[in-house]
């Protein structure tokens, strides 16, 4: 972990050293927001696998309804027809887990890397990346010059999670939750989802601004990129439409 870690430091600072005669003293955090991005970047073909899965499963979730209510008495039968539906339609149960679950260890070395001290004397402006929300409130307040750097970051995560909690509804009316049978407490699930987009802020206020940088950039690309992988099917059609043009 302390190998990967220390890897992923050199990166970023050699990034930083690039961008220096961009961004002068912001040069760090330039780097981290690049780097984050390059990071999603690489693991794109994963979520697209995971999206994939997810609109199989939403796709085949009336037949599967339909198999449950048809062998409601019978646990085995249904168990098996539920496996036949998945080989008929060619879709895999675990479809988009997998790559979901192979994220986390890029995000976890990711944060343990801005969140440790290799950020200490680097600043977005006048806040120190190693420092947190606390911090700037207690050398100048809400609105002091670091204050100011933090409302800046807020007033850009609630405009991105605004955005993700108005898709998160939409995708939830077009792919609800429930695949048949009702679950216990899935109607308040399907409520809460799209509010964890603003989760994020709670985030942001706690961790050190470097990884507060990497929470804002990765949150950002996700909301974009779901947007982008479960758009509307007369979207999807009218670019396949263009790609295949002559």
């Amino acid at each position: 972990m302390s190998a990967l870690i220390s890897l992923f430091a050199t990166l970023v600072e050699r990034l930083a050293e690039l961008l220096q005669p961009l961004f002068a003293t912001t040069a760090t955090a330039a780097a981290i927001v690049l780097f984050t991005a390059l990071v999603r970047l690489a693991v794109h073909p994963l979520s697209r696998a995971a999206a994939r899965g997810q609109k199989a499963r939403t796709r085949i979730a009336p037949q599967l309804a339909a198999l449950r209510k048809k062998h409601a008495e019978n646990p085995e039968r249904l168990k098996k027809a539920i496996l036949d539906l998945h080989a008929k339609e060619k879709v895999s149960p675990f479809a988009g887990i997998m790559p979901s679950l192979l994220q986390a260890p890029a995000f976890l070395l990711m944060y343990h890397l801005f969140a440790g001290d290799r950020m200490a004397g680097h600043a977005l402006f006048a806040a120190p990346l190693g420092d947190r929300w606390a911090d700037a409130l207690s050398r100048g307040g809400a609105f002091g010059p670091a204050g100011q750097v933090y409302l800046v970051l807020f007033a850009l995560v609630a405009a991105v999670a605004a955005y993700g909690y108005r898709h998160g509804k939409r995708q939830l009316a077009a792919q609800p939750l429930d695949l048949g049978q009702p679950a216990p407490g899935a109607g308040a699930i399907a409520k809460v989802m799209p509010l964890l987009s603003f989760a994020t802020l709670i985030t942001v206020a706690v961790v050190p601004l470097a990884a507060a940088l990497y929470v804002v950039t990765s949150t950002a690309w996700t909301v974009v990129e779901r947007a982008f992988l479960f758009r509307a099917p007369k979207e999807e059609a009218s670019d396949d439409a263009v790609a295949t043009r002559p």
